[in-house]
């Protein structure tokens, strides 16, 4: 298969939403990271999406859809909670996206056989204009490998995916850098179940209190349906081992064990004081700048080759750090040192 380099012009996104329409595959810009799009009511194009990425079929797709009214118009739900209505209106278009029960149109395909559905509406007018033109909701994980870390530009998308769909539409690079956050609003009390962009703060000033989900911070259970992406297996991760590191002394660890197969990845603050090749997220306290730097980082450890182990510096789980922290630990498989207990 040929894959297309489309660019983000009328004639190129009119020629993406025929593709979507036709039960193509098609790699999409968003504000977060880029989607692999496909027709989220076409149940043999939704398993397309499985298929070209590696994915487990049992790990569930966010909707995006390009209007609220689309949720009603197409029977995306079952039931649209107040709580969900407050959060879109403050929210959306936005990296925010919101479990809840599946309606009728939706196919098992994209649920991962549970009775919900994950709706987000982006903030990028490029996928918004997508989504009209194919005229139809877009199912829409990470346009990457499966584990692999999530792509910020058309380049990542390509270098994962090429062969593989029919088009990737080069919207430039994204503007959050990490997955949406995820909250769901099918439980009795509101539950996050992936950190974001939006942050607990933000979503409790809104709807207040919120659960945060055990593996938001922690391993899923054995048996355990994953209620939401990102939340089942390991994620986002390069080739390299990754070992997340908590503590202060994170470079005289470091130090101590360095060799030409080993690297950091760390603050901006770091790098001098380190004795092995380094890749950086930003400054301390600037989670907005890890968030957006992670996935780059890590991509750039493979690029660079003959890394075999990643040292990561553990950031404080609060805010969009928590996210970051989400991420991280998942990358390293939940291998993680610290510094303190040793």
């Amino acid at each position: 298969m040929h894959t297309l380099l489309l660019k983000d012009n009328e004639a190129d996104i009119k020629k993406a939403g025929e593709i979507l329409r036709n039960g193509g595959l098609v790699g999409i810009p968003t504000e977060t990271v880029y989607g692999l799009a496909a027709d989220a009511l076409n149940p043999s194009a939704v398993a397309a999406i499985f298929e070209a990425k590696g994915r487990p079929m049992d790990n569930p797709l966010i909707v995006h859809i390009a209007d609220i009214g689309d949720i009603e118009r197409f029977s995306l739900v079952s039931e649209f909670p107040e709580k969900a209505r407050a959060l879109a209106e403050k929210f959306w278009s936005g990296p925010l996206t919101m479990i809840m029960p599946k309606g009728k149109a939706i196919p098992d395909e994209v649920s991962a056989g549970l009775d919900t559905v994950a709706i987000r509406f982006p903030e990028h007018k490029v996928a918004q204009a997508i989504i009209r033109a194919a005229k139809t909701p877009l199912a829409a994980p990470s346009a990457n490998l499966s584990g692999s870390p999530s792509p910020t530009t058309a380049a990542h998308v390509m270098n994962d995916l090429n062969g593989r769909i029919e088009a990737v539409v080069d919207g430039g690079e994204c503007r959050v850098g990490l997955e949406s956050t995820v909250i769901t609003l099918a439980a009795e009390k509101p539950r996050l179940l992936r950190p974001g962009g939006i942050t607990v703060a933000q979503l409790e000033s809104v709807i207040g209190e919120i659960d945060i989900d055990d593996a938001v911070l922690h391993r899923l259970k054995d048996g355990e349906k994953a209620a939401s992406p990102g939340m089942k297996y390991k994620h986002y991760a390069p080739k390299a081992r990754v070992i997340l590191v908590k503590g202060e002394d994170f470079c005289e660890f470091v130090n101590g064990r360095a060799d030409e197969e080993t690297a950091a990845l760390c603050y901006d603050e770091d790098k001098e004081r380190l004795r092995v090749k380094t890749f950086t997220l930003g400054k301390n306290g600037e989670s907005e700048t890890q968030a957006h730097e992670l996935f780059n980082s890590l991509r750039e450890i493979d690029e660079s080759g003959g890394i075999r182990l990643v040292y990561a510096r553990c950031p404080k789980p609060e805010g969009v750090g928590l996210a970051v922290y989400n991420r991280l630990i998942r990358a390293a498989g939940f291998e993680v040192i610290d510094l303190e207990k040793l």
